[in-house]
């Protein structure tokens, strides 16, 4: 789902260049794609949300429940079979998510594909976070040729 939402913002972001950027434009990409990749790629995918999703995609091998492993997904993310705290926070990002998502569309180009750039930035990181501690919790590859 990372991914796919990756590739789109990207697309859309990519026609800020169809417009002549201005300085101003050019400012406001840089400090946003570091704003982004700080706050959204390290703060929330890196330290926070791909350290979970791996850590309870590992608890639903181990465990393999029929209704968790059927809605994985959600398990994995949190906004089912967690503590209330959880839920109530992974429901509430959700929703702040959705806010803005509603926000930016209403916003005039270029604006829009430079705040389209830079959560696509942000977003990367949190695919590759997300590869990396499920890489991570998985222990790694697997030796085919052990037997084991």
């Amino acid at each position: 789902m990372i991914g796919a939402a990756t590739v789109r913002l990207t697309r859309v972001g990519l026609e800020a260049f169809d417009y002549p950027l201005q300085v101003h434009h050019w400012a406001f990409l840089v400090v946003f794609l570091l704003f982004m990749l700080i706050s959204e790629g390290y703060r929330g995918f890196q330290k926070s949300f791909a350290p979970r999703v791996a850590s309870r995609a590992r608890e639903l091998q181990l465990d393999p429940r029929a209704l968790p492993a059927l809605l994985a997904p959600l398990f994995c993310m949190g906004f089912i079979y967690a503590t209330r705290s959880r839920m109530l926070r992974s429901y509430g990002l959700a929703g702040m998510i959705v806010i803005f998502v509603l926000i930016v569309r209403r916003l005039p180009q270029p604006w829009h594909a430079l705040v389209d750039l830079g959560v696509a930035a942000g977003l990367l990181w949190g695919v590759l976070a997300v590869i990396a501690f499920t890489y991570r919790v998985f222990g790694g590859p697997v030796d085919t040729e052990s037997g084991d």
